[in-house]
């Protein structure tokens, strides 16, 4: 009883620390959500604990990732006039990015002859953790692998993003926020609120959309393409 606890107040405080780290020195291997699954995986092998019993301890911050997503509705209630203006173009936007990120990572997975499983794992990944291991599992992927995906598509998102933004340029914080939203949702969101509260808010639209039009789109463009 004793052990799962002691996973969950360490996972906790390695976030923490890591978190404090970052903003002190703000380097992408420094992110929480790359150096805390490192700390933790590396803790966890030197002192021998198995997964079962690590995860009987925090299951709790797995379930809480529903309630988190639900929150990001205050920041974007406070922009809404933001959202209301620029509608029609995040739409389109949103839509065209999900089905080009569906498209592409069946077609990519597919020449390089990847197993369909696999296939069906990595194509929700740019749909937030919750909405893409319904879907795998939904179409015939692999949960555990989708989310993995999905963590690689976030941090690679939050890496890019920036230097997309910088590099051609994007002055307005709508695109910012469409552009990281759409591409590594959750993660992305967070980077896109270090650059604005109106880059924030839209991204979380833009995370929410995704999910949404990956979950209704994903079964039929994976028929179309393989």
């Amino acid at each position: 009883m004793m052990i799962p606890l002691i996973c969950l107040l360490a996972t906790v405080a390695v976030y923490a620390t890591s978190k404090r780290f970052y903003r002190k020195f703000p380097r992408v291997m420094f992110t929480p959500v790359v150096l805390t699954p490192v700390i933790v995986i590396l803790i966890l092998v030197l002192s021998q604990v198995p997964y079962d019993t690590y995860h009987s301890g925090t299951h709790y911050l797995s379930d809480m990732i529903g309630p988190a997503t639900v929150a990001l509705a205050v920041p974007l209630y406070k922009n809404r006039d933001v959202f209301k203006k620029h509608a029609v173009p995040i739409l389109i936007s949103v839509l065209a990015g999900s089905t080009a990120a569906i498209a592409t990572s069946a077609w990519i997975a597919k020449s390089l002859n990847l197993n369909l499983e696999i296939i069906d794992s990595m194509v929700p990944r740019s749909a937030t953790t919750p909405i893409a291991v319904v879907v795998s599992e939904y179409i015939g992927g692999i949960p555990a692998i989708t989310a993995v995906f999905v963590l690689f598509t976030g941090v690679l998102g939050m890496v890019l993003g920036p230097l997309v933004i910088r590099f051609f340029r994007f002055k307005n914080a709508v695109a910012h926020g469409v552009l990281l939203g759409t591409s590594a949702h959750a993660i992305g969101t967070t980077k896109a609120f270090e650059l604005s509260s109106v880059s924030g808010s839209i991204s979380t639209v833009a995370m929410i959309l995704t999910a949404f039009f990956t979950l209704c789109t994903a079964p039929w463009i994976i028929q179309f393409i393989l």
